[in-house]
């Protein structure tokens, strides 16, 4: 009896999935396995196919979410310029008012002004009426009706200020009539003018108004298609999620297929039982006298000690025997026992 050494392999796990691998090839799992593995490999498609789906969605999100951004900074300086232009409209349908309240005093004034002027023309018609019934005192009478110089003097001096007076009072009153007519005229023109420009700014208004809803709209729309994409990649998500679930569990079964297989093959040995057997007889505690290979697998001390073994393989438990075992099974395989020659 006796062990050839091998090169140590870079991991236990990466020897042990070798015999199992091996163990595999060797009971003719094949078929089972090329099952299992086209059953993964459409799984692993389907996921590569939703993780690049959900990549493009990602890039979609990313353009919506910036016209997103854009559309709402449109509709925030629309709303700003809205507000603005909604006070200056405010402003002037406040001035607007004031004038048109004065247009209002000032039409009440012209009135009056008319009414005075009409009054006092009706009194000077009214004086020269009586004038000229009664006949007007010229020179000649008041010379001979006068007292003396002073009484004519008198006399024609309260003649001339009775005309001056009734002309004065007809200009005075026209005067203001035309003043009052002529202030009328500005303030409705001051009160046109008013009304044009809360025109144009109210149509200013309304335009920004709808430039405003139309980017909060489109800010709308924008926003919906990004949660729709949004819950696109969580629906892929999960998709992926479920078959990655998938692809681990086949992964399990067929490893724990193969394991149950190679347990048939090995028993309850890391190695085939048949070799184990005509090395030891399963003996864990047996020593070759002349090669020195102790334990149930034979185990050369020096081998032992290259695989990580502690002492000697015969004082090892079956467990760290077995585990070692394995290893030298990954690596050498058959070769390595002279009973398997």
């Amino acid at each position: 009896m006796g062990i050839h050494t091998a090169d140590r392999p870079t991991s236990a796990p990466a020897r042990r999935a070798l015999v199992g691998l091996l163990a595999a090839a060797t009971l003719g799992l094949g078929a089972t396995g090329a099952a299992a593995a086209t059953s993964i490999d459409e799984l692993n498609s389907n996921i590569a196919g939703a993780k690049d789906q959900a990549q493009a969605l990602g890039a979609e999100i990313e353009s919506t979410s910036a016209a997103l951004q854009s559309a709402q900074q449109r509709a925030m300086v629309a709303a700003q310029r809205e507000a603005q232009l909604s006070a200056v409209l405010a402003e002037g349908q406040r001035r607007e008012a004031q004038l048109e309240a004065e247009v209002a005093r000032t039409r009440d004034q012209l009135a009056a002004a008319r009414a005075q002027l009409q009054r006092g023309l009706n009194a000077l018609s009214n004086r020269l009426v009586g004038i000229y019934r009664s006949g007007m005192p010229d020179m000649a009478t008041l010379l001979l009706q006068s007292d003396g110089w002073d009484d004519l003097t008198t006399r024609a001096e309260y003649l001339k200020r009775i005309e001056e007076a009734d002309a004065g009072l007809v200009a005075r009153v026209r005067s203001l009539r035309d003043a009052v007519d002529k202030r009328l005229g500005a303030v409705e023109e001051a009160q046109q003018r008013a009304e044009d420009f809360n025109e144009q700014i109210a149509s200013a208004r309304d335009q920004i108004a709808s430039v405003r809803a139309d980017a909060e709209a489109q800010a709308s729309r924008l926003a919906a298609l990004r949660d729709q994409r949004q819950a696109q990649i969580q629906t892929l998500q999960a998709q992926i999620g479920s078959w990655a679930d998938r692809v681990q569990k086949l992964e399990r079964i067929s490893a724990a297929q193969a394991q149950s297989e190679v347990s048939d093959w090995l028993g309850d040995w890391a190695i085939p039982e048949s070799i184990v057997m005509c090395e030891s007889g399963g003996n864990f505690e047996a020593v070759n006298p002349s090669s020195g290979a102790g334990g149930a697998y034979q185990i050369l001390p020096s081998t032992w000690e290259l695989y990580g073994g502690e002492g000697d393989p015969e004082d090892a438990s079956p467990a760290e025997q077995s585990d070692i075992a394995a290893q030298i099974w990954a690596d050498s395989g058959a070769a390595a026992w002279e009973c398997a020659g």
